[in-house]
């Protein structure tokens, strides 16, 4: 276990130098469209808050590729946004750090909200060596260092794992606590019988995530564009479905493990298939191994979502990660609606269901509310990362 802020006694009056992930989709106007990041992290800035403490936050937004001062890239929406949800005014530090920024953070009193501008303005936050220059720099600022960015937890930057190793103490923020909790008690604590439902297009994307599931669980879904790598590796029709001709051995390794581990492996019978991916053309439901050429499938078919549904609702832990079809077009959207709903069924009933990775998240969202689950992620390469069995570096650099 890792310390959390829960672990830092009086903090009165101290500088709370917290990492966050606040990378939010904004249009044209800079208004914040998903507020979903920010929200996530006011539980762990309201504690901070409580106990007196100075909070600093620091965050990135897009990929400014360390060039300073790309309007677009500015956080100064970002402060504003949270400024309204916390009803009071954050301050917001747009001098670079080492050049004024601790001037401006001279007037933070206890318990108020500071937010750099984007850390990612630094060429230094994403650089690859071990030079340590920028995250002394960044101490300065603070007197203990929170990590509360579980979606940018997979990255060696700067302010994610550096700075933890410079600015003790080290310890999560609560969402970053609450992420490893679910996550940790659904891989390694499972009650049984445990599924995973892992989608998405390509195997190649999924091979960690796959062989370090089957040695955890009791069923495995296995859905979306990936599929028909397995069923080509079996021999079967897929027409021009998605496949990686280079994974038809990884497909049957896997089938091969996963039989000799006792896991019950639970594929499409049935697939939706169209002839325009628009959905304006043809489309039919066949079998999954026979369909035509000029066809590709894009979703699970009604026996299967039947299926996939009876093992989810009889499954105790239920761990998501990526939709069974391409749920983005409505046309295409019902067998990942069905897998949704079954776990919300399950989890209705007592099962502990988490949803992990970007693109089943954005389905869970569509389709369902956060709370229907016991947890979703917020973080996409995070969770996939660490669903594959990986140390990740914004996790690892705290202190235990």
């Amino acid at each position: 276990m890792k310390k959390s802020v829960h672990d830092l006694g009086d903090i009165k009056g101290k500088r709370a130098l917290v990492r966050v992930d606040v990378n939010v989709p904004m249009d044209e106007n800079k208004n914040v469209t998903d507020d979903t990041r920010i929200r996530a992290i006011l539980p762990t800035v309201q504690f901070l808050k409580d106990k007196g403490a100075k909070i600093i936050l620091m965050a990135h937004l897009g990929r400014p590729k360390g060039e300073w001062k790309v309007e677009e890239f500015s956080l100064e929406p970002v402060a504003k946004y949270l400024s309204k949800l916390l009803g009071e005014d954050v301050l917001f530090v747009k001098s670079p750090v080492g050049q004024g920024a601790d001037k401006e953070l001279e007037a933070l009193k206890d318990g108020q909200v500071a937010l750099l501008e984007n850390i990612r303005f630094y060429k230094a936050e994403e650089a690859k060596d071990d030079d340590m220059t920028f995250a002394n720099e960044l101490a300065k600022l603070g007197d203990f260092y929170v990590n509360d960015a579980f979606g940018a937890a997979h990255r060696n930057h700067t302010s994610t794992a550096k700075l933890a190793k410079v600015l003790k103490p080290a310890v999560s923020g609560l969402l970053m606590e609450k992420e490893l909790r679910c996550l940790s008690q659904a891989l390694d604590n499972p009650v049984r019988p445990f599924t995973a439902v892992v989608g998405g297009a390509k195997v190649s994307s999924k091979i960690g995530v796959l062989e370090n599931l089957i040695d955890k669980v009791d069923n495995m879904i296995i859905g979306g564009g990936m599929a028909y790598t397995f069923v080509k590796a079996n021999g079967g029709k897929i027409g021009n479905s998605i496949c990686e001709d280079d994974q038809l051995d990884v497909a049957k390794a896997i089938e091969k493990k996963a039989a000799d581990k006792g896991v019950k492996l639970v594929m499409a019978t049935d697939v939706l298939v169209t002839d325009d991916f628009s959905g304006n053309g043809t489309n039919k439901i066949v079998k999954v191994d026979e369909i035509p050429d000029g066809f590709e499938g894009v979703d699970a078919g009604p026996e299967t979502q039947k299926a996939f549904a009876e093992v989810i609702k009889n499954s105790k832990t239920i761990l998501m990660n990526g939709p069974v079809g391409a749920f983005e077009n409505p046309k295409f959207a019902e067998g990942t609606k069905a897998v949704l709903k079954a776990i919300v069924e399950a989890t209705k009933n007592g099962a502990v269901s988490v949803i992990g990775g970007g693109d089943s998240v954005s389905a869970a969202k569509k389709f369902c509310n956060a709370e229907d689950f016991t947890h979703v992620s917020t973080g996409g390469g995070a969770s996939l990362e660490f669903i594959e069995g990986k140390i990740l570096p914004g996790v690892d650099a705290l202190d235990d």
